[in-house]
Formats: C-alpha cells, sequence, structure tokens
C-alpha cells in the first residue's frame, strides 16, 4: 500500500469526513484546471467517529452512490487519513545515499521514532530537501499511521469498485490546495503566515501555513451537528429534518437571531481560542489572514463576522474560482460546496504531481 507517494493513473480525490463522502475529479489544460465532476453524499450519523470509520461497509456503499452521482469513469482515488492519526517527523538522513539505502535506513531506525510496533503501522517517507544544519545531509519526513486507518479506507473504496492509489494525510491536501487560494489573499500568501479553520460537522481543525507550508494542525470537538442538534431539539425535527432545514431554510422567523446567530458567535470564540493555543506555542507573532473551510463556511456573513471581532482579513475558501467547469457541473451548487471541498481537492490535485 502506497501511503503518501506520487503515482501516476489519472485520480478523483475522495474525502470521507464524519458527515457526508465528497467526491473530485480535475483535469488540467496547460495551467488551468477544469472540474470534470464532482458530488457529496451525506453519511448517516456515526459512520466515521472521531476521524476513524466506525462502518466500513455503510462508508463503501457512500463511496458507490457518490461515484455513481458524480459520473465520474476513473477506478483510481486518493483518500486521506486524518492529521491526528499520523504520527510524522522530520529526520536528517546522509544526503549520498540512494533512494533504496534510505528506505531500508528508515526502516531499520524508525522505532525510535514510532511509538507503535513497525508491524501495526504503514509507513511512508519523502524527502523535503537538503538539511539547513548540515549540507551534507537531507532533511526527510516521515510519516505513520496505524494500519487499521489506511486499510478501513482502502477497503471502503474496493466496495464501491474504487482502488487507492495514494493515502494522504488531511494537513497535506490542504496545503496542496492552498496554492489555488492564495491569489485572494494579501500578498498572495508568500512571507504570510495563514490560518486555515477547517469548521466541519464534529471538529473543528485549524491548519497554520507558513511561507505556504504547513507549521501547525490542531483539532478541536466543535462543529456544524451541534447547530443541527439545536435546531432538532428547538424546532422538534428528527435529525435529517434538522440538517435538510438547517441547508434549504423554512426554517421559523425567530431561527436566525435566537440560534444561528449563537452559534455564529460560537464559532468566532472556537476559531479565536485555536490561534490563542497557535500564537502561545509558536515564534510566529500572530497571523496574517484566515480561510474559512468545512461546511459551517458557507454560513451567510461568518466571514466578516470573524473579520470584525478577531480584527483579522478573512475569507471564504474557494479553490474553483479560477477553474473552468464542465458542462455537467451546476455552477451554483458547487459554489455552495466549495468550502467544504477543500481536502477532496487537494486529494484529487495529486493526478498532477
Amino acid at each position: 500500500m502506497v501511503f503518501l507517494k506520487r503515482k501516476k493513473p489519472p485520480l478523483i480525490g475522495i474525502d470521507i469526513s464524519s458527515a457526508a463522502v465528497k467526491l473530485l475529479e480535475l483535469s488540467q489544460n496547460g495551467s488551468r484546471y477544469r472540474v470534470e465532476s464532482y458530488a457529496v453524499e451525506p453519511l448517516p450519523q456515526d459512520a466515521v467517529v472521531d476521524k476513524n470509520i466506525a462502518n466500513v461497509e455503510v462508508i463503501g456503499n457512500t463511496i458507490k452512490s457518490v461515484v455513481k452521482n458524480s459520473n465520474t469513469r476513473l477506478k483510481h482515488a486518493a483518500v486521506a487519513v486524518a492529521g491526528s492519526a499520523v504520527i510524522t517527523k522530520v529526520i536528517s538522513m546522509p544526503g549520498s545515499m540512494s533512494s533504496d539505502e534510505l528506505e531500508g535506513q528508515i526502516e531499520l531506525e524508525a522505532d525510535q521514532y514510532i511509538p507503535y510496533a513497525l508491524d501495526e503501522v504503514s509507513l511512508d517517507f519523502e524527502v523535503l530537501g537538503p538539511s539547513e544544519k548540515n549540507p551534507e545531509m537531507v532533511d526527510v519526513l516521515l510519516a505513520a499511521s496505524r494500519k487499521e486507518n489506511v486499510e478501513d479506507r482502502v477497503a471502503a473504496l474496493e466496495i464501491a469498485g474504487v482502488k487507492a492509489k495514494i493515502v494522504d494525510v488531511e494537513a497535506y491536501a490542504m496545503e496542496n490546495t492552498f496554492s489555488l487560494i492564495a491569489d485572494q489573499l494579501p500578498e498572495g500568501g508568500d512571507h504570510q503566515t495563514i490560518a486555515i479553520a477547517d469548521i466541519g460537522a464534529t471538529m473543528t481543525t485549524l491548519n497554520v501555513i507558513h511561507n505556504r507550508r504547513i507549521i501547525y494542525t490542531r483539532e478541536q470537538g466543535f462543529g456544524g451537528k451541534q447547530l443541527t442538534e439545536e435546531i432538532q431539539r428547538r424546532y422538534g425535527l428528527s435529525y435529517e429534518e434538522a440538517g435538510l432545514a438547517k441547508k434549504h431554510g423554512g426554517l421559523p422567523d425567530n431561527y436566525v437571531s435566537d440560534v444561528l446567530e449563537p452559534f455564529k458567535q460560537a464559532m468566532v470564540q472556537q476559531i479565536s481560542r485555536s490561534l490563542q493555543f497557535f500564537v502561545s506555542s509558536s515564534v510566529h507573532r500572530g497571523i496574517d489572514a484566515i480561510v474559512l473551510a468545512g461546511g459551517c463556511a458557507s454560513i451567510s456573513g461568518i466571514d466578516s463576522l470573524v473579520e470584525e471581532q478577531l480584527g483579522t482579513p478573512t475569507i471564504v475558501a474557494n479553490p474553483f474560482i479560477n477553474m473552468v467547469l464542465s458542462s455537467r457541473i451546476k455552477p451554483q451548487s458547487l459554489s455552495n460546496d466549495a468550502p467544504a471541498m477543500m481536502i477532496a481537492c487537494g486529494l484529487a490535485l495529486r493526478s498532477f504531481d
């Protein structure tokens, strides 16, 4: 199984989150990307718990239906495991080694860095380049995840008749997509420290990117599910009905002032708290801009609220802004889902490595 590696057949990006499976297929013409197919399929509650797949069969069947609805013909995919499920370490190795020698040496030394038995983990590495401390050494990024994290995703894809070619890490997929939104930021994101707050259904992930590389990731249990449950409780709806009402409207007039506004305030507090953790643990003094991603970033006006309360320029992520769309893609639908497609997009981009 390839874990982090780059291989050649064209790939669909498949992002398995706690609330949905998202699929994206891109093609490239010159320097422009084109969205060939995309689909989002909701998941039943508790199919994914704390970023771990709890029910492989349910996920597999959902992937099957997302593949069918997207009309993609591709059968190879890139998927990702959560950052919290991966141990990464940058180690230095002699620059004179061939990649085979490097691989052998890393396998010999890996147990120093990995707190699990090596037969329980999927291990991979990527050479980052010459070491700043010693030009004769190279820095190597070592990544390891427990085998079940990788195998569950591979098995779910197999149920849908799709082969996993790449198992990536969500944070690196996010970093990959960052290049598509950088020009919407002050100074194109160069020499900047940018926070991407990805607020999903159950988890808020803060990725901080400095000079276009991820330098910090933190996950906290907070997400749109809390809003869905509050709608459910207050208006006597089922969880499914509450989710649909949240997305499509039709709730009583007091919904905005009594339910939505307090949730937006809680969201701002959550982002603020995550940023405080980063600033207190980092040599970087502050954040130059905030990018909002994930399903909750689609809430109307959340970007201006964050910007106003935190005093930092804030945008809602849309990686498709400069892309061409195939005729079968509905622009409005893609635009609504865009903030939640950042990881799927980073995975789909692996086709062009």
